[in-house]
């Protein structure tokens, strides 16, 4: 029985990578966005998106503490499946990209891809702001390798460059 406060562990089934997923650097975004991605009490594709990371994937989130310091707060795959799953699943979130930038350079690329989180359970946007996805090709298929993002605030709004269709 789980208490108060603590996170649960959450299992990962294997899964073969789909090519459609990661022979693309489109694929492998867009793939990244529906795996986590679903209804309230929808368990995520958990096994399908650890396919798209680097076994030494990490993840940086940008925030700001009590102090209004900006401060970076970085884990693995799995701290990230433990501390996010309940919420995803609970609330029935949902991201969605508005508009991408990619930049490539033989076998790495860099995509700047703008998002909206909404929430099943209120029907709310909850978050906007870009994630950045650092990839590699290494000869057969692509791979996350970070996955860095901010969130949007009136100080800092997504570049309209990034919005898409979706201009503010």
């Amino acid at each position: 029985m789980e208490k108060q406060g603590e996170v649960r562990h959450v299992t990962v089934p294997k899964a073969e990578a789909r090519p459609e997923d990661v022979s693309t650097i489109e694929g492998i975004v867009k793939a990244s966005y529906e795996t986590i991605s679903g209804g309230v009490g929808v368990p995520r594709q958990w096994g399908r998106d650890r396919t798209l990371f680097a076994p030494s994937v990490r993840y940086i989130s940008i925030g700001k503490d009590k102090s209004g310091a900006v401060k970076a707060r970085t884990s693995d795959y799995q701290e990230y499946l433990d501390e996010s799953d309940d919420f995803l699943v609970k609330q029935g979130f949902t991201e969605a990209e508005l508009g991408r930038k990619i930049e490539q350079f033989g076998n790495v690329a860099t995509v700047l891809s703008s998002y909206e989180g909404r929430v099943a359970s209120t029907g709310k946007v909850v978050t906007r702001g870009v994630n950045i996805f650092s990839l590699y090709y290494d000869g057969k298929r692509w791979w996350i390798q970070t996955m860095l993002w901010d969130e949007e605030s009136p100080k800092n709004p997504i570049p309209t460059e990034l919005l898409g269709e979706r201009k503010r």
